[in-house]
Parts: structure tokens; sequence; C-alpha cells
């Protein structure tokens, strides 16, 4: 970053009143974050603290990506671990863990918490398509797991790939399974769709046909002259009536019970 865009950074958040700490790591950025989350008159108290009531969520949270979370030199409460996301807990604690709502910062139900360091995600949410999160119609904790070895929360029972699972839980129809399967779903629906936000319908990586070209590769037959092909067949004349789901052919995308063509 160049001085003059620092200057204009730092004078940006100076304007808007941000304390910023700097974090040896955070899944989204290794510079600037703002502070963790604040409760009024409360005091940081420490991991072994919460590890009294918590010991399910505090037992696998050493091997947690979250776990990596520590300000710059940090070596006080508060500077990592459980108080970086959830506040100064010493309220929380005098009360006996109740006042939830009140006395601790719950980032399962209020996102605010997690934007403190994914800044990008926030951005992506406020975009023309996105997932109902800042609507408070569902939460970052209904797909990602903050505490367990993996960030991504998987449920079981479903027919598809592990990747897919999150969103399977609330998407069953595209997501059952399907006699013919299109191969796409087994590396996971973000092959096609951004899970957060997006410019395009549908959360889509590309708005048009390019979406489906990138694995479905233009192959020249025979005698083609320069049409578009794809397999086998002359798409040339095709393409133009819209994009491959929408045009009247390739309906039922994520995969079809009658038809190895995704027809219907």
């Amino acid at each position: 970053m160049g001085p003059l865009r620092l200057c204009a950074v730092l004078t940006l958040c100076a304007g808007l009143g941000i304390t910023t700490l700097l974090l040896n790591s955070c899944s989204t950025t290794g510079r600037v974050v703002v502070e963790p989350p604040m409760i009024p008159g409360a005091t940081f108290v420490g991991d072994k603290v919460c590890l009294d009531c918590h010991a399910g969520i505090t037992r696998a949270f050493p091997a947690s990506p979250h776990a990596r979370l520590r300000l710059e030199g940090g070596r006080m409460p508060g500077q990592y671990g459980c108080e970086s996301c959830h506040g100064p807990a010493s309220k929380h604690v005098a009360v006996g863990g109740a006042g939830r709502e009140k006395f601790i910062v719950n980032p399962g139900k209020d996102p605010q918490a997690c934007y403190q360091c994914h800044m990008n995600v926030n951005a992506e949410f406020h975009l023309p398509q996105h997932h109902p999160l800042t609507e408070g119609k569902i939460t970052c904790a209904q797909c990602h797991d903050p505490h367990g070895l993996d960030i991504m929360k998987p449920e079981g029972g479903l027919a598809m790939a592990r990747r897919n699972e999150m969103c399977g839980n609330c998407h069953r129809e595209q997501s059952r399974p399907f006699i013919f399967e299109h191969p796409a779903l087994r590396e996971g629906c973000t092959t096609c769709h951004t899970p957060h936000g997006s410019i395009n319908a549908k959360l889509l990586t590309e708005r048009d046909s390019n979406l489906c070209l990138r694995c479905h590769a233009q192959i020249q037959g025979p005698g083609a002259r320069g049409g578009l092909y794809i397999g086998n067949v002359d798409h040339t004349g095709l393409v133009r009536y819209g994009t491959c789901w929408t045009a009247g052919c390739h309906a039922s995308i994520h995969g079809s019970n009658t038809q190895p063509y995704y027809f219907y």
C-alpha cells in the first residue's frame, strides 16, 4: 500500500472514529481490523474463566481457525480467545451466565461482531443479491462453526458432497438425490454460486452462459466453420435465446430424474 493510499485510509478511519488494532492472524485480513466488541462497564477475565461453564466449546477451540486470532503482542485477557469475539465477560460471569443478550456479545445472533474481522464479507452482504443476513433472517452460525475444527458447518443426512451440506440444509429441492446428477454438484455449490452476495441473480458467479462454458468447453466439430459446438451439438443458434437454464433447454440444471441433459 502506497503512502498516499495509506494516509487516505487512516484519515477515513479517524473521521469515522474507528480505533484499529493490528492482528497477527485472521482468516480474511492480516493487516488492520477494529477493536474487539465491548460491554459497557465490563472487564476481561480470560479464557480459563470461560472454561468453567463452556467446557464443551473450549475443549475443541484451541484447534479452531479462530484460535489463531491474537492482537499483536497480545498477552493480556481479551487480546485473544473467547473475549476477542464475545467482549469482556466480567458482568456475564458475575450474574452466573445469565443476561446473555445484555452482558455478552453473541456473534451467532448479531453479525456485527463477525464483521469486525471479515470486512470483505460485510461488503458482499450489501451487494444487490445476497443471503438475508443483514435482514436478520439467517445468522453466520447457521453456516459456520466458529468454535470447531472446521469453520464450515456440516449437516448430516444429505446425499450431497460434504461441502454442499450447509446449503442443502435450506435448499432441499436443489440438494435432493437425482438419477442424473449434474457433476458440478460434486465440486460444491460454490462452483456456480457465491455464498454471501453477488451482483448476479441467484448469487451466480457469472450472469450468462459463460458460467456453463467454463466447464463445457467449446468443441469444434467436423465442418463447424466457426460455429459454437458443445459436445457434438451445434449451439450457434441456441445461445442467442438466453442462458442455458432459461432458454427453455437445461431447465433442471441441478439434476433430473428423467433426462440426462437436464431438459426437465
